[in-house]
């Protein structure tokens, strides 16, 4: 990474506009409270920023109430004084039988005091284990004796004060770069401007050499030195609680119920790297939240991170949905907007032409036409394969279409570049297949003509490149830098158009990410509504993303909208699974299966009636069957360990409350967290 924020190579190159810091949650920012905080080591999901780490054992107890826990305390403390007593007792009665008995006071003071200590330890140790004494201390009497204290005896002035928190630059300091150190502690710093700062501090560490344009940097610009190439130092609007230090979203509250593991309980929840990089599939209905409480938060967050050198995001969406406003993003593509500045590049993802003409020919067929998707795959292949060796570039939507319908001029045309290339030799097979297909009933070139008018329309005029001038064209192999990507589908005026936009930018997605030279920066995807945009091949590469500091944030109104094929593998290929309120059984059987089942202490009480007993018992029984109408029974507890599902599908479906969610984590190293009930409002 270079001190200018890029990671070297060309990219697509936005109009930046220049902001200046803007004070972070409504008031100047304490950064060296912000760094200092203390953020423990903690499970998968947790938010760390601030988190105080609970003892298990404390936790447990917890759980007793109030008024059994003080009665069996005192109850304890009664049998074991009287215990103590007796005890000591015992063991001189026991000494004078055998004739162990001190002749002298002070011996006998001696071992009177030392059988009391000894006895005293052991009913202490007895009795206070039974009666929970240590948990009575904490909850109570500990509480009491500090309020006391605290009451009687208030803080002295003379104290010595506590040290401040410790400085944020320390290791600019100490590194050799003092005089930056001293300017930046001097400076307005947010928490994006330290994140980036540290990351190019780091450079210098590894590239000394780098340190007098680093020392250059700070002194001319102060906190906004190595600044992202938008100039932006953070986000106009921000809504969402962030940390920078450990990459983490908060998203909401793991809330205290027995079906959370313990150490989640009550503890923030949020999502991280280490966890989007492994993909996230969120299923929910209309309405739950999935937008407003998981997308815009996660992207929010993978923006905040490109502005500081981490990540690079990219926001796929209608053009209406509430994924942040343009101001987030470097680039901003809407076609069918006039206003859009910028276009997409049909076959940006691959450098290989056969590959991305096959992902092109993927994005142009529905679902219900994927039978006849490896046929359409090698016509596509055999049609712009010869078209960018004869022209050294890729056709655009127009001369695609014509070529695909069997325009004789256009075929003429680039047999005839082919030849003055020299190059046609290679690529007549191809010609001559594609010549013997045109007409047939069931040439593919003839459906995917069909499918490319939905592109060729006047309102995309410039989308995409080709022999026209257009709008400059963003393509995914610029994944390399920090950007801020945003793709506004045209849902409303050209649905099925934005279905096929959506499926080409996620397959490009992972085409790039496969092949990308920076794997140090994470590559996000949020994807707003994934139905249209998943197909076999992008489920599959979902998987490879772990390997490659990738993944994509999935979300869907339910499971039916994709093809049956796809939900088994879809579930299969990502480590984090979302179910929100409302959404129906059948897809929460898909949730319940893949969270299968644990142990569950069930008790079952049987009631029989009563036969035991003589002449005189069962008489007795008679007469009062025969005076109150009831039979006497014998009641039978049994206690056994049995399978039960996580979450069923009914409880899925039908028992999740409003702003929630059923959540389960895995990192990329492998770490799984069970499903966790969360209240993505706190």
């Amino acid at each position: 990474m270079g001190l200018d924020g890029t990671h070297g190579g060309k990219a697509a190159q936005p109009v930046y506009q220049a902001t200046a810091v803007p004070a972070q949650r409504g008031l100047p920012f304490d950064l060296a409270g912000w760094v200092n905080e203390p953020r423990p080591e903690a499970g998968p999901g947790v938010f760390r920023y601030g988190y105080r780490p609970v003892d298990p054992a404390r936790t447990k107890d917890a759980g007793v109430p109030a008024g059994p826990l003080l009665l069996r305390a005192g109850l304890n403390l009664l049998v074991a004084w009287f215990a103590e007593i007796y005890a000591v007792g015992l063991v001189y009665y026991v000494a004078g039988l055998f004739g162990v008995v001190p002749q002298t006071e002070t011996l006998a003071l001696v071992v009177l005091l030392f059988v009391h200590a000894v006895v005293l330890t052991g009913v202490i140790k007895l009795f206070g284990r039974m009666g929970r004494w240590p948990e009575v201390w904490r909850r109570w009497i500990s509480p009491l004796l500090a309020r006391t204290v605290t009451h009687e005896e208030p803080a002295e002035p003379e104290q010595a004060p506590q040290p401040g928190p410790a400085d944020p630059w320390h290791a600019l300091r100490t590194g050799g770069a003092a005089p930056a150190a001293q300017l930046l502690a001097a400076a307005p710093v947010g928490d994006v401007d330290y994140v980036r700062i540290q990351r190019a501090w780091e450079a210098v560490q590894g590239d000394p050499k780098l340190l007098p344009a680093f020392a250059e940097q700070v002194t001319a610009r102060g906190g906004a030195a190595c600044a992202h190439p938008s100039e932006a130092r953070d986000l106009p609007g921000r809504g969402a609680r962030h940390d920078l230090l450990t990459r983490q979203v908060r998203l909401g509250t793991a809330q205290d119920v027995i079906k959370n593991p313990p150490g989640h309980r009550s503890a923030g929840f949020a999502l991280d790297p280490a966890l989007l990089g492994t993909s996230l599939l969120a299923v929910g209905p209309a309405g739950t939240g999935k937008t407003t409480r998981l997308a815009r938060p996660v992207a929010e967050a993978l923006c905040l991170q490109a502005l500081a050198g981490t990540a690079c995001a990219v926001v796929i969406g209608a053009a209406d949905a509430d994924l942040g406003p343009d101001d987030w993003y470097d680039v901003v593509i809407a076609p069918g907007d006039p206003r859009s500045a910028y276009g997409l590049d049909l076959f940006g993802a691959a450098e290989d032409v056969d590959e991305a003409a096959a992902r092109l020919a993927d994005a142009l067929l529905p679902d219900e036409l994927a039978a006849r998707a490896e046929s359409a795959r090698i016509a596509l292949q055999q049609t712009v394969g010869p078209f960018h060796a004869a022209y050294r570039r890729y056709p655009g939507v127009r001369e695609l279409r014509a070529l695909l319908g069997g325009d004789p001029d256009g075929w003429d045309a680039l047999g005839k570049a082919l030849r003055e290339s020299g190059r046609f030799a290679a690529y007549e097979p191809d010609l001559r297949h594609r010549e013997r297909q045109h007409g047939r009933a069931d040439d593919p070139g003839a459906l995917l003509a069909d499918r490319l008018a939905l592109l060729d329309r006047p309102a995309f005029a410039g989308c995409f490149p080709g022999a026209e001038p257009g709008l400059p064209a963003f393509a995914m192999r610029a994944l390399d830098h920090p950007l801020r990507v945003r793709v506004k589908l045209p849902e409303r005026s050209h649905p099925e158009a934005a279905r096929m936009l959506s499926r080409l930018v996620l397959g490009q997605f992972v085409q790039a990410t496969a092949v990308r030279k920076e794997r140090a920066l994470f590559a996000g995807l949020v994807v707003d509504d994934a139905s249209a945009a998943l197909d076999a091949h992008t489920v599959r590469g979902l998987q490879r993303m772990r390997g490659a500091n990738a993944g994509a944030v999935l979300l869907l109104r339910t499971l039916v909208d994709l093809p049956e094929a796809l939900r088994a593998p879809l579930f299969g290929a990502v480590g984090c699974r979302m179910a929100f309120p409302g959404i129906a059984p059948w897809d929460g059987k898909l949730f319940s299966e893949a969270w299968g089942t644990h142990l569950v202490r069930e008790t079952a009480v049987t009631h029989a009636p009563d036969t035991s007993g003589g002449l005189l018992r069962k008489a007795g029984r008679a007469g009062r069957k025969a005076l109150s109408g009831t039979t006497a029974q014998t009641e039978s507890i049994t206690v056994r360990d049995v399978e039960r599902h996580r979450w069923s599908p009914s409880d899925l479906a039908h028992a999740l409350p409003t702003g929630h969610a059923v959540v389960s984590l895995t990192t990329v190293d492998g770490e799984q967290v069970p499903p966790l009930l969360v209240d993505l409002r706190a």
